[in-house]
């Protein structure tokens, strides 16, 4: 069952960390696997339970930067139109990209989350 008030955490915490990590390195990869693990301890249902809260929130993360990234980019069309078009573009792929990747990497550190917090 999804509990929102992790996973609306999660959202929040997934594009805070999308805004202050360079995506080189790997440190986006360990904040948002620290994220997803702080999602499914908090939401107590095991490891599956903290597994799909992670995903949900990771996956809206992962949309909402891309939408920010295709806003970007449709402003961009009235200052340079070729630019614009092409972030915009870029913002539609990104999105998908996103969506998986953080979902993905946000629902297996909230298992992990979900199953420490299943310990009894």
């Amino acid at each position: 069952m999804v509990k929102w008030g992790p996973v609306i955490l999660g959202f929040v915490l997934a594009v805070f960390v999308k805004m202050i990590t360079p995506s080189s390195g790997g440190y986006e990869f360990v904040a948002l696997l620290i994220v997803g693990a702080i999602v499914g301890y908090l939401s107590h249902d095991g490891v599956l339970g903290g597994f799909i809260n992670g995903g949900i929130a990771g996956g809206l993360g992962g949309i909402i930067i891309g939408l920010l990234v295709m806003f970007i980019g449709i402003l961009g069309i009235f200052i340079s139109e070729p630019f614009g078009l092409t972030i915009s573009g870029i913002g539609f792929v990104l999105i998908i990209v996103s969506f998986i990747t953080y979902g993905l990497t946000m629902a297996i550190g909230g298992a992990v989350g979900g199953m420490i917090s299943d310990k009894k």
